[in-house]
């Protein structure tokens, strides 16, 4: 049996939207604060950019740096990580057109803590909260509903 090193993780889901509109939707500021940064998103998801996002339910601002940039397919950030092996996580989005580019299966993989209390608490908060937004991602594009009003304020 292998040593447990490191906690990640990795959620994904589909979104009846075409790989281009999906990776739009989470690299556009505007779109982004109207379901999943509560608080709002100021600049875009681009190479090299240095942005930052606010939420309700975590006050104050979370700077955000990205990494890599290639559209329709791959976004990674880096972001401020409690108990993490490194002063930031890493998250990719990764967009997988199916159904001939109908949908998109969108996967989000972020690590890596330390295997311990604080780091198995902070990789779970962050699984929940990258799950939740999948989840608001979804219904926002395909139906113009935003899950987060109210939500958490």
């Amino acid at each position: 049996m292998n040593e447990l090193d490191e906690l990640s993780f990795t959620v994904s889901g589909y979104i009846a939207r075409p790989p281009a509109e999906v990776y739009e939707a989470v690299a556009d500021p505007q779109q982004l604060s109207r379901y999943f940064t509560t608080g709002g998103a100021r600049g875009r998801l681009e190479n090299g950019a240095a942005i930052s996002w606010e939420f309700a339910d975590s006050p104050g601002r979370f700077p955000v740096t990205v990494v890599e940039a290639d559209p329709p397919r791959r976004l990674v950030i880096r972001w401020e990580g409690t108990a993490s092996l490194a002063p930031q996580t890493t998250t990719t989005f990764e967009f997988e057109p199916v159904d001939d580019g109908a949908r998109t299966l969108v996967t989000i993989s972020e690590g890596a803590w330390h295997v311990s209390a604080d780091g198995a608490k902070n990789a779970f908060g962050n699984n929940a909260g990258w799950t939740g937004m999948l989840a608001a991602l979804k219904m926002w594009l395909e139906h113009g509903i935003n899950l987060r009003d109210g939500f958490y304020d």
